[in-house]
């Protein structure tokens, strides 16, 4: 009879040879004959039971999982000539997962041993365990460039389309990668970078059309000045580093904190848990936990990684690519808080009574592990009672608990009235081609919310705690409006026929109140937008002035180090002012708060606006094939030149040129933002509802021109037949200019008795 091995001896056989783990090649290694592979067949599936392995076609391997990004070693070719590769940093206690590379066009070739940072995703029933894809070669930063390729008789040259960089690179026969004549090209540097002569590329991206959709966020990068590559000193830094341990740290790993994100989110800088508070001088209360990743123990205080996160001040969204404040092997994997991966972090205990007041918290270093990686909509589906097969589990301790406690700070916020905007924010949908698919505007979920609300405390709970403990530290500024855009604001309410109250110190609830007034009528879009423009940016300090938007005395960035630089900053202040480490605040660091603040208020507003301006390229991309198509809108902007209207569609603001409204001269006033027709005293003004036709699309520009032909329903009226052609008659001038000076002289005449 043969020997049937013990337990310990067949995962010990699974662990040092992690290629052969069938029970065909188990039962070979241990001599199993006839009927004996019965009862190894039924020790693996006790072994299975018990959460040591996990079946895979005909293989077993321990459950564990690898994080989506993570650092492997090319280990060999399979028998079908496939590239295989181990994990370098496998944390499991079973067998090492075998992972198949998936290779594309552009990439290198590898080769046994190199060290790579892959994309990696879990496969069922095949013989491999993941399946990877390349991000780089460790060790390997070649340089790139975004440009024109030119074709030339020996290959082609590269003209670079950021106009600091002069030089052109050559590109070989053969690294063309099949580039035409006139296309935008991302290619980047091969062979050494040489003394003499132009530097060498090979083509990795073709563009195409320098003016298609594919290209438009690399040409806003560029032109807005966004470092997108990384100095070869900050990626060797990066790609030293490893998992922080437990030394020092309290252990959070068996607490169900889970991440709760955008479907397409790569990386996770925060968990939540929540549960109810078995305080019995807290009947009613909630508990709850929030942990964000410790990105201060792996970017320390004067590394090139510090001064290049810096530099940065935060990371730019476009709807094609993201460009990350910190290295993939940062931000995508040893910061981001991955499911089942253990992970440091800075976590704070608070506790909220039954109404949502914030009664107390703690803040603590960490090593955690997250139970679950969650989109918004599921964590939603889940509350309202329609769990899949991932968060069924979690509805009962997770979910309803955390839910349950947003319930309550959403009675706190109603009480403290944050300003209430209510601006739908615009989802571009592109294909894998950057073609722009469609142009919807995202849900907000309760889901949404209760992160928001969880970040909000978490936030303040930080400067509570920084103030407290008389820290350095940057504050999230935002100033009240001044009285000048505050009476403008008041004006657009009067002529909509509402009212904002006036009062000695002004409050959100104010404002709130004014919301509430529009809200379902046609000023609705109107009241928002121009409060919106009434208020002023918020920005980073040393000093605290406050958050007028949100209603706090005290509010800090915490929430999100992978991607903003100030609350990289706040992290390292809490380090120092609990003593938890040397790679706190640094003395110089807290001499240059001002500038530090004054550099990454600057970087946040660059990238808004090379957002921004991807966006309108996009939406002119999308809109490019309706020229001619009428649309309605309202009217967002008056200026001396035309008029801005929002296209109900899209969201998109096209220029309703001035020259386009006909022969008669319009008056522009500036105080009151209107255009006055001299002959037919047609008044334009902001929030009036519009139809238009789309003349002009430029996705180049982003520019959208339009014809404006009907305003409320009613179509343009015609100047009096007796006028000439650039102006009316005198007696109605005379009207019209009357009409002007009442209106002038009652807005001074308001504002004196005000």
């Amino acid at each position: 009879m043969s020997h049937i091995p013990t337990k310990a001896e067949i995962l010990q056989w699974i662990s040092d040879n992690p290629t052969l783990n069938s029970k065909r090649d188990i039962a070979k290694a241990f001599g199993i004959k006839g009927a004996a592979r019965i009862d190894l067949k039924r020790v693996l599936k006790e072994l299975e039971a018990e959460g040591h392995l996990e079946k895979r076609r005909k293989t077993y391997r321990d459950p564990d999982r690898l994080p989506p990004v993570s650092v492997v070693q090319v280990s060999g070719q399979s028998d079908d000539g496939d590239l295989l590769a181990r994990p370098l940093e496998w944390q499991g206690e079973g067998v090492e997962p075998v992972i198949l590379m998936i290779p594309r066009a552009s990439d290198p070739a590898l080769a046994e041993g190199d060290r790579i940072l892959a994309r990696l995703q879990e496969v069922k029933g095949e013989a491999h365990h993941y399946e990877g894809r390349l991000i780089r070669r460790i060790g390997a930063n070649p340089r790139r460039v975004l440009g024109v390729f030119r074709q030339g008789d020996e290959g082609g040259r590269i003209v670079p389309i950021d106009k600091g960089d002069g030089k052109e690179w050559q590109v070989p026969v053969g690294a063309t990668g099949g580039a035409k004549d006139g296309e935008l090209v991302e290619a980047e540097q091969s062979g050494p970078r040489a003394r003499m002569g132009l530097p060498r590329a090979r083509v990795v991206e073709r563009l195409g059309d320098p003016s298609a959709p594919k290209a438009v966020s690399l040409i806003a990068i560029h032109q807005h000045g966004i470092p997108d590559t990384f100095p070869d000193k900050v990626i060797a830094e990066a790609d030293a580093m490893k998992p922080a341990g437990l030394d020092g740290r309290e252990d959070l790993r068996d607490m169900p904190l889970i991440t709760i994100d955008p479907s397409d989110a790569r990386d996770h800088d925060d968990a939540c848990w929540a549960h109810a508070d078995d305080d019995p001088r807290n009947e009613g209360g909630h508990v709850i936990w929030v942990a964000i990743a410790d990105v201060a123990h792996h970017v320390r205080p004067g590394t090139a990684l510090d001064r290049e996160a810096r530099k940065r001040g935060n990371s730019s969204y476009f709807p094609d690519r993201v460009v990350p404040m910190l290295p993939d092997r940062l931000s995508g994997d040893l910061c981001s808080l991955h499911e089942g991966v253990p992970r440091a972090c800075i976590a704070v205990r608070m506790q909220i009574d039954a109404h949502g007041k914030k009664i107390g918290h703690r803040f603590t270093r960490a090593l955690m592990r997250s139970a679950a990686s969650l989109s918004y909509k599921q964590a939603q589906d889940a509350e309202n009672g329609n769990p899949d097969d991932k968060t069924a589990p979690l509805v009962t301790e997770v979910i309803h608990p955390l839910f349950e406690a947003y319930r309550a700070l959403a009675e706190a916020r109603q009480r403290r009235q944050p300003l209430d905007l209510d601006l739908p924010e615009r989802k571009i949908v592109l294909s894998d081609a950057g073609k722009v698919l469609s142009v919807n505007f995202a849900d907000r979920l309760d889901a949404h919310r209760m992160i928001e609300e969880f970040m909000v405390l978490a936030n303040v709970a930080a400067a509570e705690t920084l103030t407290a403990k008389k820290s350095p530290l940057l504050f999230r500024v935002h100033e009240e409006p001044s009285p000048e855009k505050l009476e403008a604001l008041r004006e657009v309410a009067e002529a909509s026929g509402l009212v904002l109250a006036k009062g000695q110190v002004l409050k959100t609830a104010h404002l709130n109140a004014l919301l509430a007034q529009a809200e379902g009528t046609d000023q609705d879009e109107l009241i928002n937008l121009s409060t919106l423009r009434a208020m002023t940016q918020a920005y980073y300090s040393p000093a605290n002035f406050g958050h007028f938007g949100l209603a706090l005395q005290k509010y800090a960035h915490f929430t999100s180090p992978i991607r903003r630089y100030s609350d990289l900053i706040v992290h390292r202040a809490l380090i120092t002012a609990h003593g938890w480490g040397d790679d706190g605040l640094s003395p110089a660091e807290i001499e240059d708060l001002e500038a530090t603040a004054t550099h990454i208020s600057d970087t946040e507003r660059r990238s808004m606006t090379a957002e921004r301006d991807t966006t309108d390229r996009y939406l002119a991309a999308f809109l490019s094939e309706r020229v001619g198509n009428e649309f309605t809108g309202r009217i967002s902007g008056i200026a001396k030149f035309g008029l801005f209207v929002k296209l109900d569609e899209t969201g998109a603001d096209g220029l309703v040129p001035i020259r386009t409204l006909g022969q008669e001269y319009f008056h522009f006033d500036r105080e009151a933002g209107t255009l006055m027709g001299a002959d037919t005293g047609l008044t334009l003004s902001l929030g009036q509802r519009v139809t238009v036709r789309l003349t002009e699309a430029a996705p180049v520009s982003g520019g959208l021109a339009l014809e404006l032909l009907a305003i409320e329903g009613d179509e343009l009226p015609r100047p009096p037949s007796g006028g000439s052609k650039r102006r009316g008659g005198p007696k109605r001038r005379a009207e019209v200019q009357a009409k002007r000076k009442a209106d002038k002289i009652k807005r001074k005449v308001k504002r004196k008795r005000g």
